[in-house]
């Protein structure tokens, strides 16, 4: 990975031009965010293994969105009590 990436990631996730994945499971019902990416298109190449990640662990369902936003902590939202 160039060291140019990571500060490059930083300045899109700042300025809300960076790529985020929302992905959200039920059963358990928790939100992830996976990013931030400078392309949609770096974006969908890492997002497959995330998802099949997440799937290993059997949620009853699993969605995810591809936006562009500004994002920070918390990367992982439990709405299970």
């Amino acid at each position: 990975m160039s060291r140019l990436i990571r500060p490059l990631r930083s300045l899109a996730n700042g300025l809300g031009v960076a790529w985020w994945a929302r992905v959200e499971t039920t059963g358990p019902d928790v939100t992830y965010w996976f990013g931030p990416f400078i392309s949609k298109s770096s974006l969908k190449a890492e997002l497959k293994t995330f998802v099949d990640d997440l799937g290993s662990e059997n949620p009853e369902s699993l969605t995810h969105t591809m936006l562009r936003t500004r994002r920070s902590e918390p990367f992982t939202i439990s709405t299970d009590g």
